[in-house]
């Protein structure tokens, strides 16, 4: 694996070319007066500070400033009926603004309306955990802080979901390598057989663009599995047809299909 370089202007030399499609903006649309969220920004002008507010796609767009995302997502529960948060998550936008953006994704199941609110909050700077909320966001918030490195206020249990407590970075900033780095090609070896290993079994390689029909057992394939170390060619045979899944299980690619006349 190669060295691992720094990569912190990797959106700044990310320039749009004619070899990529550049989807256009989804076109913002005003809040329309006596709507359901007319009323429900009435409510949060009087209690936080709305930076903007929009409808896209038919949902409402609330900006606010990280400090009141507590009191902002309180209204929208206690009062206009938002019980549900469906995701919470983080973008990062550090080389290109310096900032991530936060988002909070609520639902209304009674009205079956959505609002995304969102905030900004700087590198270094911290959130305040909404548990007390939405008890969703214990893991939620959680996974932020270990793909991201954002630090949540009062979590119960701020600690790495899915990457080991002693690994290093945080994998969906989009400086981190997207095969890893020098650190994640050696973990495992380090962990399980020592460094003094590492001349011996030599580094992990992740390379997703490498296939070999002949590194597994191809069990998609049924009756003409390839047993570790064997030779392939000794176990396939040109003159028998493959079973795939569809063949030998069930191949719902057959009918009987019933076809709708109009989508509900």
């Amino acid at each position: 694996m190669r060295k691992y370089t720094p990569k912190d202007n990797v959106q700044k030399k990310a320039k749009y070319t004619d070899r990529f499609w550049v989807a256009p903006r989804v076109p913002r649309q005003a809040v329309e007066e006596g709507s359901h969220y007319a009323t429900v920004l009435e409510k949060l002008k009087s209690s936080v500070e709305v930076l903007d507010a929009y409808i896209e796609i038919g949902q409402l767009i609330v900006h606010i400033r990280p400090e009141e995302n507590v009191a902002t997502l309180k209204t929208l529960k206690e009062e206009c009926g938002y019980g549900m948060c469906s995701e919470l998550s983080a973008v990062d936008y550090l080389a290109q603004d310096g900032e991530f953006e936060i988002f909070y994704q609520l639902l209304n199941l009674d009205e079956a309306k959505r609002i995304c609110v969102l905030t900004w909050i700087k590198e270094d700077q911290a959130i305040e955990s909404i548990v007390p909320l939405y008890a969703m966001a214990k893991f939620a918030e959680r996974e932020m802080y270990d793909m991201f490195g954002i630090v949540v206020n009062n979590h119960p249990y701020l600690k790495r979901i899915i990457m080991p407590d002693d690994w290093e970075g945080h994998p969906l900033r989009k400086t981190y390598p997207l095969q890893g780095d020098e650190f994640a090609s050696w973990y495992e070896v380090d962990k399980i057989f020592g460094k003094e290993y590492r001349e011996i079994v030599g580094p992990e390689l992740r390379d997703p663009a490498r296939i070999d029909r002949y590194d597994t057992q191809r069990f998609s394939r049924l009756g003409h599995e390839v047993p570790f170390g064997a030779d392939p060619e000794s176990v396939e045979s040109t003159e028998t047809p493959v079973e795939y899944s569809s063949d030998f299980l069930v191949d719902y690619n057959k009918g009987p299909h019933k076809v709708l006349d109009k989508r509900k």
